[in-house]
């Protein structure tokens, strides 16, 4: 299953794959098999699938297959285009967001109760305080999410999330796509960012333009 999208409030083109397919069955569907096979022999059958799929995906996109890069920080470029990129993945999914004129970054998470566990990493005090009652898990879940997403953007590694981030107080949507803001406290400067999600059965999706 394949889910193509544009969303207009950012000017943004976002696909979601369902990863039901063995890593043989992604790479059938590839055409330049020689830029993959030097990669696929160091992973797991988890990650090929997951590897292979964002692949197909993109391809899916854009109607042509790209081959996607890496800089040494670890953001993901398309080779030959101007286009900016975000990919992220989870149990049984992958996605991208392409966008032609903005810089971006996207985070997927499955809808899953072990995140309670490692609450205390990356949740503060006030964000603990205003975390929804009705629904807990899913705003644990967006808050997690969105600091992905932040640390992705601005491209930063080894960011402490519980201090270094702060989501402002917001009541899950589910089922819809909506937004609130998050602030960045990494320099001297306290920066804004207007997140938008979206929430499903299976997972919660957040993306940054």
């Amino acid at each position: 299953m394949i889910d193509i999208k544009s969303i207009d409030s950012c000017e943004s083109q976002i696909g979601i794959i369902y990863i039901n397919k063995t890593s043989d069955e992604f790479l059938a569907e590839l055409d330049n098999k020689s830029w993959y096979y030097h990669r696929l022999r160091f992973m797991s059958e988890i990650r090929k699938q997951e590897w292979l799929a964002t692949r197909v995906l993109l391809k899916k996109m854009l109607m042509t297959e790209k081959k996607i890069i890496y800089t040494r920080s670890g953001s993901p470029y398309v080779s030959n285009e101007r286009f900016c990129i975000g990919i992220s993945h989870t149990k049984r999914y992958a996605t991208i967001i392409i966008n032609k004129w903005k810089r971006v970054s996207i985070d997927i998470e499955s809808i899953s109760p072990r995140i309670e566990r490692i609450q205390n990493r990356f949740i503060n005090r006030k964000e603990k305080n205003n975390l929804s009652i009705k629904n807990p898990l899913i705003h644990l879940l967006l808050h997690w999410s969105a600091k992905e997403v932040l640390c992705k953007f601005l491209d930063k590694k080894n960011v402490e999330f519980k201090t270094k981030f702060h989501i402002n107080h917001f009541e899950p949507k589910i089922g819809l796509w909506s937004n609130f803001t998050a602030n960045e406290i990494l320099g001297e400067k306290r920066r804004s960012f207007n997140i938008q999600y979206n929430v499903t059965d299976d997972y919660v999706l957040c993306l940054l333009v």
